[in-house]
């Protein structure tokens, strides 16, 4: 399977005091702010790239692991991921996902093992490279 996705970044001004937008191709970002504010200060409006990379692995992960959960047999009534992005020195040097599952008739060796996996072959995780690490809660084991 091939496809593309497209987004777009618009930038105005200097890069401190500079504004931009971003748009997906989707539109589920439409000319969404961001600026030096909302990425380097907090509480600001507006989104940043490092929150954008942290949602798009989460979500990946999220995706890729429900696929490898079905693979084996078991579906998962909920899996929340949360992603940490850490920016230090110019880089992103770090990123944590905290998974918390629900997942009926598994038990936690064998979804720390799935887990894992999901975190290795996921694209989102293939593109990045940050170290990332993984944090796992089995609600029912």
């Amino acid at each position: 399977m091939k496809f593309t996705r497209k987004a777009k970044a618009v930038w105005k001004g200097s890069g401190k005091e500079g504004k931009g937008a971003l748009t997906t191709g989707s539109k589920v970002l439409e000319n969404t702010q961001y600026s030096f504010h909302t990425r380097f200060e907090d509480g600001n409006k507006g989104t940043n790239p490092e929150e954008l990379v942290g949602a798009a692995h989460a979500g990946c992960f999220a995706m890729q692991l429900s696929f490898l959960l079905n693979e084996d047999d078991f579906t998962a009534n909920t899996l929340d991921v949360d992603s940490t992005v850490t920016f230090e020195d110019g880089a992103v040097t770090n990123i944590t996902l905290n998974l918390e599952g629900d997942v009926p008739g598994i038990d936690a060796e064998k979804f720390q093992q799935i887990a894992q996996k999901a975190k290795e072959v996921c694209p989102i995780s293939k593109l990045l490279n940050a170290q990332i690490d993984l944090k796992i809660n089995l609600k029912n084991a």
